[in-house]
């Protein structure tokens, strides 16, 4: 079996995200033949035009550890109804500058935690519109919605809940077969 390499976006900046959180425990419930990166945004400038042709270090450093993926993986939370502003600027840099679009058929999946009864589901919404226009191959379903209550992680990844281990682990296996569905017919270079 082949294994694939997974950068992962954590849309939030906190040092106590929940989504962290999530990653994790998505980590650990992944099934074999997945590697995880993790795709930092904390420290990149804002995005302008103005840098396209000399990109930061920061932003080449992005776009470089997107090009050594096989696929990204989004968990993202829900600033506002729509995505956090870190993620969405590390977003415009890895798509930019005009023809240099670091998410062009790569395949993408998106989930996220939130306190709230609608998990992620607005937020998700705004970066999947996002991820369209970028051409990223998103799988689609299963649709993944976290209301997240403390304790339902540990510190560590462990899901406490059976029923919400399980499902995330359906997600993962979904994304991998995903994965393989998607690069068997765009295969990336």
């Amino acid at each position: 079996m082949r294994t694939y390499s997974v950068g992962y976006f954590v849309g939030s900046l906190s040092s106590t995200s929940i989504n962290r959180q999530l990653s994790k425990a998505l980590i650990r419930l992944a099934p074999a033949g997945l590697e995880f990166t993790e795709l930092p945004i904390g420290n990149l400038p804002l995005y302008s035009p103005d840098f396209d042709d000399d990109y930061p270090p920061e932003a080449r450093a992005l776009k470089d550890a997107i090009a050594a993926s096989d696929a990204v993986l989004f968990v993202s939370p829900e600033y506002n109804r729509s995505i956090p502003g870190a993620l969405k600027n590390a977003i415009d840099w890895a798509s930019r500058p005009w023809g240099q679009n670091s998410f062009h058929h790569v395949p993408a999946a998106v989930i996220g935690a939130s306190p709230g009864q609608i998990g992620t589901a607005v937020g998700q919404q705004s970066l999947r519109a996002v991820l369209s226009f970028c051409n990223a191959r998103q799988m689609t379903a299963p649709e993944a919605y976290i209301m997240y209550r403390p304790g339902l992680v540990t510190d560590d990844g462990e899901v406490t809940d059976d029923t919400t281990a399980e499902f995330l682990s359906a997600f993962m296996q979904e994304f991998r077969d995903h994965i393989e569905r998607v690069l068997t017919v765009l295969p990336r270079s």
